[in-house]
């Protein structure tokens, strides 16, 4: 057997992410002769059938579970480096979906249109890209590889912004948030698949608390920017600033193992080990079709995907009425954006106490044995009590026009639930359904973002109806009736999803 290249090197600070593909692969993989029983070997994991040609003599495979060309048998520091550098990828997209948000009534007086139902869509509109796009994204990465979908998908980002910036109507600017939503579903819809590719199921709470802390906080600090932006430079700067990793995927790695083979040997029937004979207009169609049938077919999955849904309509409606609240009850015009942060800080407060008990309640409710998916789930009760509380204390508060610290800690309580509700739900789906993570990630994104898009809609006609108090007190009561979806995802989880009745066939 040949000898490996070292995997311990890292990439120096100065390179660019185009970079990172060619470290850390050694050029001398083993050639392993295995029969098709062998074919399912942890790390080879793929979403087609594999092969059925009678000669499996020259194959490609992981050499063990230990191969240290495995993602999850990285050095540390390389596994931690791609984590940052996808979540800083994260943090662009969700930052330009409410950094837009403080400058619509300049966008309309701009345009010539007074329909703040407008407006608040133009805002939205961004979310029902993000509903779409992982249909399209998440098969193209199962398909091509990790990388070059985050590698196409910030430059396609950034051509949709220009266009956005140099809008000459609200049409055109719909159009463009839309499409930039689109292509910016990317490190949404993969982000989870390089966690998953790089961490093992006890050490990914701490990961995925990293990987979700942009998701989250790029909305909240996104108008803190976009109000200062658009009141220094115009609203147009707010997609102007926009403009100015390494493959993990292990079926991905198999192939350019195999492919570098074939050049150094002359050989052309060495193959990977994940070989299909389907076609990849089969599996295209597979890959979109797998995550509607899990959301619809799979009660876990719809249960939290619900979940999710409320919260993060609940999120983007307070974005798109914050500004008007406090500059027409407090007078806050000019800093308006900063009032976003109270949001901000909570979500930090949460990732700070996920990374320090979110493994360690896994692994001590496992007690050495098997480490279940619904271990990751506790932290969801505290998360899903803190939102309609923190609802409750903004809505009243800023009904009677307390003072603004007041309010705005009501934000810090529904960052903190919604961070500690989102990111334990998405390592869940990665751990119950590990085959599928692409798919149950894509589920719940899409109906996460649908949510998000439409909420926030009905937020005007339902703030002047019922006022701050009621109105928030309205959320804060559908938030307290979602929580039943942890509890049964707690209670029953595990009969749901091993259940013969619930076995859908992907």
């Amino acid at each position: 057997m040949e000898g490996k290249a070292s995997n311990s090197e890292s990439t120096t600070p100065g390179q660019s992410i185009s970079q990172l593909p060619q470290q850390g692969i050694s050029l001398t993989p083993t050639l392993a002769e295995v029969p098709k029983a062998e074919c399912s070997e942890k790390g080879t994991a793929t979403e087609g059938p594999l092969t059925t040609d009678d000669d499996d003599s020259e194959m490609v495979k992981w050499d063990g579970e230990s191969d240290p060309e495995l993602p999850v048998n990285w050095q540390p520091s390389k596994k931690w480096q791609n984590v940052v550098m996808v979540s800083a990828l994260t943090f662009v997209t969700p930052f330009a979906s409410s950094m837009f948000a403080p400058a619509i009534n300049q966008v309309m007086a701009e345009m010539g249109t007074s329909n703040r139902d407008i407006g608040s869509f133009a805002v939205s509109i961004y979310l029902l890209g993000y509903a779409f796009g992982p249909l399209v994204l998440g098969p193209c990465s199962e398909l091509y590889g990790r990388l070059i979908v985050y590698h196409t998908g910030a430059l396609l980002f950034i051509l949709c912004n220009v266009a956005c910036a140099l809008s000459v109507s609200m049409p055109m600017l719909i159009i463009f948030r839309f499409l930039t939503g689109l292509i910016g579903a990317a490190p949404l819809t993969i982000g989870p698949g390089t966690v998953a590719d790089c961490f093992r199921q006890e050490e990914r709470g701490r990961a995925m608390a990293v990987w979700t802390m942009p998701v989250l906080l790029g909305p909240c600090l996104g108008p803190a920017v976009g109000a200062y932006v658009s009141r220094s430079l115009g609203w147009r700067w707010n997609f102007w600033l926009l403009i100015i990793v390494r493959e993990t995927h292990p079926p991905t790695l198999l192939k350019r193992k195999a492919a570098r083979l074939r050049k150094s040997t002359g050989n052309p029937n060495i193959r990977p080990v994940n070989h299909t004979t389907v076609s990849r207009s089969q599996l295209i169609t597979t890959s979109i079709v797998r995550p509607i049938r899990m959301l619809f077919l799979s009660p876990v999955v719809f249960g939290l995907s619900l979940l999710t849904a409320v919260a993060y309509g609940t999120l983007y409606l307070l974005f798109t009425t914050v500004t008007d609240v406090f500059a027409s009850r407090y007078g806050i015009a000019t800093n308006v954006g900063l009032i976003y942060l109270g949001c901000g800080c909570g979500q930090f407060a949460g990732l700070l106490i996920l990374g320090l008990v979110s493994d360690a309640i896994v692994k001590r409710a496992a007690q050495g044995g098997e480490m279940k998916p619904e271990y990751r789930l506790p932290p969801t009760i505290f998360g899903g009590s803190m939102i309609p509380i923190g609802l409750l204390i903004y809505g009243w508060t800023a009904e009677y026009r307390v003072f603004w610290f007041v309010p705005v800690m009501g934000t810090f309580f529904i960052g903190l639930g919604m961070i500690t509700v989102f990111t334990p739900v998405g390592t869940y789906l990665i751990d119950a359904f590990p085959m599928y993570a692409a798919s149950a990630t894509a589920a719940n994104t899409v109906f996460r973002s649908v949510g998000g898009a439409l909420l926030p809609l009905a937020g005007p006609r339902m703030y002047s109806t019922l006022g701050q108090g009621w109105g928030n007190t309205l959320l804060a009561g559908i938030s307290l009736l979602m929580m039943g979806m942890i509890f049964l995802s707690l209670q029953y989880g595990e009969r749901l999803r091993t259940h013969p009745k619930y076995q859908i066939k992907l």
